[in-house]
């Protein structure tokens, strides 16, 4: 039995992993900022602890970590899963709407894993599983500010798998493609305050439009999403990256094979700009 924390508990991916974990007989502790609207079948399970957490609350952080502690005496796996959405051309976005996404979704993961570290070092192992997206390996028109964020998660869990070796922790960036969450509500994406009508026909809008005719009709099922992660989270070693849905391989593909071909004809004139003593 371990004991897992996932942040963003109440809904979506972060619930039906709360429920993967549960059926397998961890204990879990479900970080929400709302815990009293976590569904009755988890909320009064006996090895769940609700906690509120706002991940942007440093001090509410570091209190929620001692409190599931308290209870279960150790964090062996840490689920950053709380996150939200930002769309929109980036001439559109605002600096304050960027910097609140960041909030969430960079520093929110950074202020969870900090006050977790210490714990799992404490224990000599430990287990980091951050939620970044499909987007988090591909910048796509008009959601810039979203994918920046998750390039950063992503760019953020390669460094931890390094750093954290020696004390035996592992890290794992996991990279969903489209699933029918609550992901597209408007409690969880925001759109930008203004639109700028130039954008209108382009690929930019075009993902605006999609938003309204996408929600709930995604193809990958958060049910079976959540499965597998948890069951590639529960192995012996973590991947570096894990890819989740058919969308996310091949989108993974797509970028590979792109870089590969725009770089081959500058392979030569690229390592040729390394200092040459013989000059």
């Amino acid at each position: 039995m371990s004991v897992w924390m996932i942040t963003g508990a109440a809904r979506g991916l972060g619930l039906e992993i709360a429920r993967a974990a549960l059926a397998a007989g961890e204990q879990v502790a479900l970080a929400a900022r709302r815990p009293e609207t976590l569904p009755d079948d988890v909320r009064s399970h006996e090895n769940v602890l609700p906690v509120r957490l706002d991940v942007t609350d440093e001090a509410q952080v570091v209190f929620a970590v001692g409190e599931v502690v308290e209870r279960f005496g150790a964090i062996d796996v840490l689920v950053n899963n709380a996150g939200r959405g930002l769309l929109g051309a980036l001439e559109e976005i605002t600096d304050a709407e960027a910097r609140s996404l960041f909030d969430v979704n960079v520093f929110g993961l950074i202020n969870t894993t900090r006050a977790v570290l210490p714990v799992m070092r404490a224990a000599g192992h430990g287990k980091l599983i951050h939620i970044g997206s499909r987007s988090g390996f591909e910048g796509e028109p008009g959601v810039s500010m979203y994918s920046a964020s998750k390039f950063a998660v992503a760019g953020i869990s390669e460094a931890l798998a390094a750093e954290l070796e020696p004390f035996g922790i592992q890290s794992m960036v996991v990279e969903p493609g489209v699933f029918r969450t609550d992901f597209l509500d408007p409690s969880s994406v925001q759109l930008p305050e203004r639109r700028v009508a130039a954008y209108d026909g382009t690929p930019a809008h075009i993902t605006l439009d999609w938003v309204g005719r996408a929600n709930h009709t995604q193809l990958g099922d958060p049910v079976k999403g959540a499965a597998f992660i948890y069951v590639v989270a529960s192995g012996a070693k973590l991947p570096l990256h894990l890819p989740v849905g058919q969308d996310a391989l091949d989108r993974r593909i797509v970028m590979t094979e792109r870089i590969d071909r725009e770089v081959a004809p500058l392979r030569d004139a690229s390592a040729g700009t390394a200092h040459d003593d013989s000059e």
